[in-house]
């Protein structure tokens, strides 16, 4: 009876794993994941995560990053230079037998890219990071803030660490005042004073 009942218990587990879908179903999963690069001992860059999920294919690894990533990226003296936060990520590395022999980053969905030294952010829905070639780049629509002012597009270049930002295919800057009708403001060269009793 013992028997009969373990082999029936293991055959349906096996028909469960014939079951399942290998590439849809992740090899490893990690959460709150943290990483750190480091080239001669200098801080490079720092990786955060909540999730981290790994699926494999005949052509690429695949790990994908469900509920957002943050890159922190320093500069020679360890400043923190560049921030790159998204809600959801992919990472792509091909495999030997691929084709394609390029390491990929992407990231979509409120992608927020901010360089600190130079205070220039820029806000997209789609960025891919091309490893091989140090590069960032989209060709969504693009905002950029800078000291210099709000500019607008479609597609963007940079390098990785957003020293060298190129809008391209800008269009008319807009803006748009809104005035709280609650606020209250003084103007303190033509302040009388409040109005004396009688």
């Amino acid at each position: 009876m013992v028997v009969a009942s373990a082999f029936i218990s293991c055959s349906n587990r096996i028909k469960e794993a014939e079951s399942l879908d290998l590439e849809s179903t992740p090899l490893q999963k990690i959460e709150d994941v943290f990483a750190v690069q480091t080239e001669n001992g200098h801080l490079e860059m720092r990786f955060e995560a909540k999730v981290m999920e790994r699926y494999s294919n005949d052509t690429a690894e695949v790990e994908l990053f469900p509920h957002g990533v943050s890159v922190f990226g320093y500069d020679a003296d360890g400043l923190l230079e560049s921030i790159i936060i998204a809600d959801e990520a992919k990472h792509t590395t091909p495999t030997k037998e691929a084709k394609v022999k390029e390491e990929k980053w992407e990231a979509y969905g409120n992608v927020i890219l901010h360089n600190v030294l130079k205070q220039e952010t820029m806000e997209t829905d789609t960025i891919y990071w091309d490893q091989t070639e140090s590069e960032i780049y989209t060709d969504c629509y693009v905002k950029m803030y800078s000291p210099d002012g709000f500019m607008q597009g479609y597609g963007m270049r940079s390098d990785d660490r957003m020293r060298n930002s190129i809008l391209y295919n800008p269009f008319s800057n807009y803006a748009v005042v809104v005035k709280d009708s609650t606020v209250v403001s003084i103007d303190s060269v033509n302040f009388i004073g409040p109005f004396p009793k009688k």
